[in-house]
């Protein structure tokens, strides 16, 4: 005989189904405010993503201009160091040897010279290596060409004013006299190729 308790209860059952039925689809309203939550946690990421984004883009520009700060000062300090230069380059060979005095002047701007370069440098600002090297558009600025087979076209065999960079940022191209007639880039003496 079967006990009464050992029978399944049809109202226990039918009083379980709707608890699982509603865990297992949530109402109108419960689905509207996942969808809401869902909406703004996404919002939130974004507006996050692009706060962080925007700080970068302002530390990169602060770190920029204090790095190139001085720009405008070294660029203005560019003709005095090429005048200094050129004072050195202009005194003839024989005044050197024969002239004291100028031989004195001669050390005080070669002092000078090399005083403002070297303040220069301090502050980033290099001056562009260009003599024996190959052109390059992004530091060299060709104003002629010279014939000479002695050089691979391209090398730079005069410099006519220097180049400087800031900190690795070109602020004057350098203006030279590339070789031509020589072997082209890449080819040795007799014209073949070396790089193959």
């Amino acid at each position: 005989m079967t006990d009464a308790n050992d029978l399944p209860d049809d109202n226990a059952a039918a009083a379980e189904q709707p608890a699982a039925d509603s865990a297992a689809e949530p109402t109108p309203r419960e689905a509207e405010l996942q969808a809401q939550l869902a909406d703004v946690t996404e919002k939130l990421l974004r507006a996050m993503a692009e706060t962080e984004n925007v700080r970068r883009r302002l530390e990169q520009a602060a770190d920029d201009r204090g790095k190139y700060a001085v720009s405008g000062f070294a660029k203005d300090m560019l003709p005095i160091a090429d005048n200094l230069r050129r004072a050195l380059e202009s005194i003839p060979a024989d005044a050197k040897e024969s002239d004291p005095l100028a031989v004195k002047l001669i050390e005080g701007v070669e002092l000078t010279e090399r005083s403002l370069l070297s303040a220069l440098e301090r502050h980033g600002v290099k001056k562009v290596e260009s003599l024996g090297q190959l052109l390059n558009p992004h530091l060299h600025q060709a104003m002629m060409e010279v014939e000479d087979p002695n050089h691979t076209a391209g090398t730079i065999v005069v410099e006519m004013q220097a180049g400087y960079t800031l900190n690795g940022r070109l602020i004057r191209e350098a203006m030279v006299g590339v070789a031509k007639g020589g072997p082209k880039p890449g080819q040795g003496e007799s014209g073949v190729d070396t790089q193959a």
